[in-house]
């Protein structure tokens, strides 16, 4: 399949969100996420975290908190053999108006410059609105959004109300905030890129 740059969203995409996660033992993968993760980087695909960490802005956890999670996360997927190309953070509240922050293109700008990575190969997969519109504002070349994590809310509020076994496409993909396709999780978005790419 064409090799595509794969950005993640990390809390609900990949492992279980926790509220303002802190601790590396609160790290859990969410189901078929691993095996899936392997099989993308076997294809040839890049794999990219990018994650909004507002709870250093608001005070909730630590910068040192973050980095601690981050270099845990990195270590178990590294003993099961999945190597992420590059990671970007948002340490931001809201409020603070930065550029860095989902939907803003910020990370996609400071990864692509270390990597001269194109829009065009590039998918955003994630469980929020701001993944989506992250995805559309930078001008990738499909957003997904997922069920897991945030995803049935997000799903409610854009007015999809069922997502079948799998994948589906919703149709209307120009609608702001409308993913490419949904996906009930990282396994079947997998299939979906297959789909389309493959």
């Amino acid at each position: 399949m064409q090799h595509l740059n794969i950005f993640l969203d990390r809390d609900g995409t990949i492992i279980e969100d926790r509220h303002y996660l802190s601790s590396p033992d609160q790290i859990v993968f969410l189901p078929g996420v691993v095996q899936t993760l392997q099989a993308m980087q076997a294809a040839g695909c890049r794999l990219f975290l990018v994650t909004n960490q507002s709870g250093i802005g608001r005070g909730y956890f630590s910068l040192a908190d973050y980095q601690r999670v981050h270099q845990a996360l990195l270590e178990m997927l590294a003993g099961l053999g999945v190597f992420l190309t590059d990671t970007s953070f948002c340490p931001h509240a809201p409020d603070k108006g930065c550029s860095c922050r989902k939907p803003s293109a910020g990370m996609w700008e400071e990864i692509r410059a270390r990597h001269g990575i194109l829009a065009s190969e590039t998918v955003m997969l994630g469980d929020k609105e701001e993944d989506m519109a992250f995805g559309r504002n930078c001008g990738f070349t499909a957003s997904i959004l997922l069920s897991t994590g945030k995803g049935e809310k997000t799903l409610a509020r854009l007015g999809i109300s069922h997502v079948p076994a799998g994948w589906m496409e919703p149709g209307a993909p120009d609608v702001p905030g409308m993913p490419s396709a949904v996906a009930r999780d990282l396994p079947s978005a997998w299939q979906w890129l297959q789909h389309r790419y493959g």
